[in-house]
């Protein structure tokens, strides 16, 4: 019994000890919150640090450069926590301290663990599929052939995460992140702005048009508004705001591919669970070391219908957590500025 309770202690220090964050390209970084940019401790976006701390402005600096239309893999870490939605929105680099650019120009939504998932997917302490695991989740967008060449910015956008600090019906708030790079040639530029896409399909529901999530799937919805946390000496929960929303998972897709109406967070059905495990009854099997490569997305991505894709940012719904909640044993891992 005891070695259970042991064991059980070190999954919970797991699966709370990680926060999402671009991977590649790398992201601008922050020295600030180590690298990350949550909305929750207080990093509002739209990037991970504003324009004018980017290191692309560093002649010595080495610039990223691709093509119109070529095809470039987008990749994140997992970092313990399973559910919800990436979305990528490209501006150019003089407007990438504005929301409402990345808002009107996004080009792609997808599952957070498109192809990835928990290291031991028989593991069930925090639900099914549910458990620790940081594999690199990744995806793939193409550069837009109507930008000319110049210097362009993209931004990575996680939210509807779930499991805050171990609690199994909580969401996350949303996590930012903004990698610079130039587009040089390829493709004869197009007048045609692209329309975003979603491509559904995770380890939970692979082979749909859907994912799993908690709390909101509308970007803004857990961004906590203009609201700061309150550090208290010995709490460390107390510098975050976290989590924005309780209630357990969801399946669906991203709020601009449901016909623009809203869900209400209280009475979304979660998807039908089998019997036994609390998810679906065919979950994509794992490689044993949280990759997923069987995780397949919907025969064909889904353009969103132009103007749905235009959401602000607002103001969360209350934040009904209990903030003096502790994680015994728990530190912030560092991040590293991969500036």
């Amino acid at each position: 019994m005891l070695f259970k309770f042991i064991g059980t202690l070190g999954l919970l220090a797991s699966v709370c000890a990680g926060h999402s964050i671009l991977e590649y390209p790398h992201s601008r970084g922050n020295v600030k919150w180590w690298g990350t940019c949550a909305a929750g401790a207080g990093c509002k976006g739209p990037c991970d640090s504003p324009k004018a701390e980017s290191p692309f402005n560093s002649i010595y600096n080495p610039k990223t450069t691709f093509t119109r239309g070529q095809e470039i893999d987008v990749k994140w870490g997992r970092l313990n926590h399973p559910g919800g939605f990436v979305r990528l929105a490209i501006v150019p680099f003089d407007d990438s301290d504005s929301w409402d650019a990345f808002n009107n120009n996004v080009v792609k939504y997808v599952c957070f663990e498109t192809n990835c998932g928990p290291t031991n997917p028989n593991d069930n302490t925090f639900g099914h599929l549910n458990g620790p695991g940081s594999p690199i989740c990744s995806t793939k967008v193409s550069i837009p052939e109507n930008l000319a060449d110049g210097s362009y910015t993209l931004q990575w956008v996680w939210y509807g995460g779930g499991i805050y600090y171990g609690e199994v019906d909580t969401s996350f708030g949303e996590y930012y992140g903004c990698t610079d790079f130039k587009v040089n040639g390829g493709s004869s530029q197009k007048s045609n702005k692209v329309q975003a896409t979603f491509q559904g399909g995770d380890v939970t529901y692979p082979n749909t048009d859907t994912c799993k999530y908690w709390g909101s799937n509308k970007v803004g919805d857990c961004s906590f508004g203009d609201r700061q946390p309150s550090p208290k000496p010995g709490d460390l929960l107390s510098q975050s705001l976290e989590p924005c929303m309780r209630g357990p998972p969801k399946q669906g897709k991203p709020f601009e591919f449901e016909n623009g109406s809203i869900p209400s967070t209280n009475t979304t059905t979660p998807a039908t669970p089998s019997p036994t495990d609390g998810g679906s009854s065919n979950p994509a099997p794992g490689n044993g070391d949280g990759t997923y490569s069987s995780v397949a997305p919907a025969p064909a991505p889904t353009p969103v219908q132009p103007g749905n894709n235009t959401t602000v940012p607002s103001q969360p719904l209350p934040n009904t957590g209990n903030g003096n909640k502790k994680c015994h044993a728990v530190k912030r891992p560092i991040r590293k500025c991969h500036a």
